[in-house]
């Protein structure tokens, strides 16, 4: 007897080959059988003609602390998301020395790069470990119902070894090198997928210090990569990188690779139209480099960088307004009652304010030109006659006028998109000719992080939605190469060969979808972290059920208590029978 059997589903098995209607059987958490199947189950599920996929493998989230505290690393459940890679751009929370100076030194480097509210890192991390083993024993402890995987982030190695040295990005002596390199030999022995360096210039602290480790030299990202060496192949280096030199950023990640025949994953993303021929260029370097051995993986979004603003959000178009400064430390109800006040709107919005020479806050406090109602269902790809700008031209008001009473709508709760990066076409045709590139790999999710202005967790809803079924203003994806790219790609960029296809023997992670119903929900301010942290939260429509390990975690929208979830120690082997 099998321990759970669906039938009559659309196998979409992302392995990229065509749909086919059949059955599917789990036994110990693993697949058993696809196709006709014939005996009993203890639980038998009708999917109705409905899809049947490979749970989704995030591979970029910042999940360090919520995956201490929350079950579902909400909303990653919400949107069939089955495994979550935490880590990411060289931030998390191990090794830290056991004072609460050192823990709060990584909590403000979370707060200010990553946008999780401080409060709720201090209440809800609970901080019993020091060493990044011991960091992966207590997630391991913790019940949830999806898995997650971590890798040794450079940021808290750097300030473990090297203190204030460290935190100043001061040079590193052989000594340091060569301690953190045994930090990271000692995390990845003990089950990290990889280690992960960020050396971008928009990762910087309140102080406006950039973070610890962007600025080192090759001496030492080097001296870590070796570690990267010893393991066969079974662990991973993540870069993120402005690219402000490319080709030398380039050449020393093609030296790593092929030194220590290791694969390195980079997050390629671009501000301007005018970077997109650097893009082209990185991307034929990756062929290039290929040749020689070297194993270099752009990792890509399916979004512009973007912002969600709103009134609850981090910041929003009148966050600089004098006639809003008081409001905004309001709690919500008291806020929303001034905002409806005509007075207050009037004062508000009749404010000029002087431009302060940044065009990117200056975008955000006037460029209503880039500035769209994200609307409901949400729409990522809007149009210039989209614009605030436009639609206030259009209706004969002015943009500040249109953008206040847009964000009133919803109970206040109606967000404004801003696609701040990788948007100059004025549509995502960038992001498909990204997507479409035979070695990228869908990635920069950020989930859990960027909670006050941002929720691309609910990118794979969007993929099948929009990509597949939606889209009018360009080509679509292929249903079949949609799913194969985040769940099979996604889950062998990082080493994870047991799961992401719907064949016997791999992990029972999977999603069952009403696919005409698939829709995502209008995102929102939410205030249920702990210490009441705020977050920008959105659901989704048409997942009857998502299944991890053989068990149903969620059902219709809503979570079942189960928690199947494990830690992942490592890279992971295809099992003999798939």
């Amino acid at each position: 007897m099998y321990d759970l059997l669906i039938r009559n589903a659309q196998i979409v098995d992302g392995t990229g080959r065509p749909a086919f209607q059949g059955d599917l059987a789990v036994t110990d958490g693993k697949i058993a059988a696809v196709g006709t199947v014939s005996g009993e189950a203890g639980r038998e599920i009708d999917a109705g003609g409905n899809l049947l996929t490979p749970g989704w493998v995030d591979v970029h989230s910042h999940m360090d602390g919520q995956c201490t505290w929350d079950p579902t690393c909400s909303p990653a459940a919400n949107h069939g998301i089955t495994t979550l890679i935490m880590g990411n751009c060289g931030v998390g929370f191990a090794p830290c020395e056991p004072s609460d100076a050192a823990h709060d030194r990584l909590i403000s480097v979370m707060e200010d790069v990553e946008d999780i509210p401080g409060s709720a890192l201090h209440e809800g991390v609970s901080w019993d470990w020091e060493s990044f083993p011991e960091y992966l024993d207590a997630v391991e402890k913790f019940p949830r119902a999806i898995d997650v995987g971590a890798q040794v982030p450079h940021c808290a190695v750097r300030t473990y070894v090297m203190g204030d040295r460290g935190t100043n990005n001061e040079k590193a002596s052989a000594d340091d090198i060569s301690k953190m390199a045994d930090i990271v030999r000692e995390g990845i022995q003990a089950g990290a997928l990889g280690f992960t360096t960020s050396r971008t210039e928009l990762h910087t602290t309140r102080e406006d210090q950039a973070m610890p480790g962007t600025y080192a030299d090759e001496d030492e990202l080097l001296g870590i990569g070796k570690v990267i060496g010893e393991m066969d192949g079974k662990a991973i280096y993540g870069v993120v990188s402005d690219w402000n030199n490319w080709e030398e950023e380039m050449d020393w990640m093609k030296r790593l690779s092929i030194a220590n025949d290791c694969q390195i994953n980079f997050v390629l993303f671009f501000r301007e139209e005018s970077d997109w021929p650097r893009v082209q260029a990185q991307l034929a370097y990756v062929r290039e480099a290929a040749r020689e051995g070297a194993k270099l993986i752009p990792h890509v979004g399916a979004r512009p960088v973007n912002l969600l603003l709103s009134w609850d959000g981090t910041i929003n178009p009148f966050s600089f307004h004098s006639n809003y400064a008081a409001l905004s430390i309001m709690p919500y109800a008291e806020r929303l009652a001034e905002l409806r006040k005509p007075e207050v709107r009037a004062a508000i919005i009749a404010e000029e304010l002087p431009l302060m020479g940044d065009e990117f806050m200056d975008t955000i406090i006037g460029g209503y030109d880039k500035l769209y109602e994200l609307g409901s269902p949400p729409n990522y790809e809007p149009a210039p006659e989209d614009s605030i700008a436009a639609r206030a031209a259009a209706a004969g008001v002015s943009p500040q006028e249109l953008c206040y009473d847009l964000m009133m709508e919803r109970d206040g709760k109606n967000v404004i998109y801003f696609p701040c990066f990788g948007y100059g076409a004025g549509n995502l045709s960038r992001q498909v000719e990204l997507l479409e590139d035979e070695n990228t790999v869908i990635s920069l999710a950020d989930t859990g992080a960027h909670c006050g202005v941002l929720c691309d967790a609910s990118v794979p809803t969007q993929m099948l939605s929009y990509y597949v079924r939606d889209r009018q203003r360009g080509p679509r994806f292929g249903l079949e190469e949609t799913v194969k790219m985040q769940t099979l790609d996604t889950a062998r960029c990082v080493g994870l060969e047991d799961r992401g296809t719907l064949e016997v023997g791999m992990k029972a992670d999977l999603n069952i979808i009403d696919f005409e119903a698939l829709q995502l929900e209008a995102p929102e301010i939410i205030f249920d972290l702990p210490a009441d942290g705020r977050r920008m939260f959105q659901g989704a429509k048409g997942y009857i059920a998502t299944i991890v390990s053989g068990e149903v975690i969620m059902e219709n929208g809503r979570y079942t208590g189960a928690v199947p979830g494990t830690l992942i120690r490592g890279t992971q082997s295809a099992p003999a029978a798939a």
